[in-house]
């Protein structure tokens, strides 16, 4: 799963943010404090001390969880969706190890959404059910969850429970993967069977 974020995408989005306008607010205070008089010396200081708490104190700026505009388990409209839940990923801020195991899962729902693999209406569903809930549910779900996590000291950290539930749609994955490499296993036995049974 690739980003394409280019260094000015990225400036200009920080300066939209939520963290960077009330960040913006808590420094206009500081130069606020500064023209009183109370700053004295130490005016920038007051100021980029207010901004970095305001920055902080924000809660961050959650990318809008994508509307999937089918419902159904065809193959045509899983992939479309599957394209726009790309999309909301790579706006996704997530922490490395979980990044890494989105892309192992990413990558083998693509390899099941291939054209011509995936035709039972079950492992269809169970893809479906991935695409349009479990992920986006799990990362939407870790995002406004680790803001508020800093404020519960001794809490299990979210990405704790992102990781197991990743971990647990990539095993579901896998196992569709393997009812296909056993369906493609016996296919090739039988035909082999076929292709010698010929010749007697």
């Amino acid at each position: 799963m690739a980003t394409s974020d280019r260094p000015g995408n990225a400036v200009l989005r920080y300066a939209e943010s939520r963290k960077n306008l009330i960040g913006s607010v808590c420094g206009l205070a500081g130069v606020g404090v500064t023209l009183t008089g109370a700053a004295g010396a130490l005016w920038p200081l007051v100021v980029g001390g207010l901004y970095a708490a305001g920055a902080l104190i924000a809660p961050p700026d959650r990318p809008a969880t994508p509307e999937f505009a089918e419902e159904g388990d065809r193959l045509d409209g899983l992939r479309a969706d599957f394209a726009r839940l790309r999309a909301y990923l790579t706006e996704a801020e997530l922490p490395p190890a979980a990044r890494e195991r989105l892309t192992a899962l990413d990558t083998l729902v693509e390899a099941l959404l291939a054209p011509g693999w995936v035709t039972d209406p079950e492992h269809l569903h169970v893809i479906a059910r991935t695409v349009r809930q479990d992920i986006p549910e799990a990362v939407d779900t870790f995002v406004r969850t680790r803001w508020w996590a800093r404020f519960a000291a001794g809490a299990e950290q979210p990405e704790h429970h992102l990781e197991r539930q990743l971990a647990a749609l990539h095993e579901e994955a896998k196992r569709i993967a393997s009812d296909l490499h056993e369906a493609e296993e016996i296919r090739q036995r039988i035909h082999t069977e076929y292709v010698e049974g010929r010749g007697e």
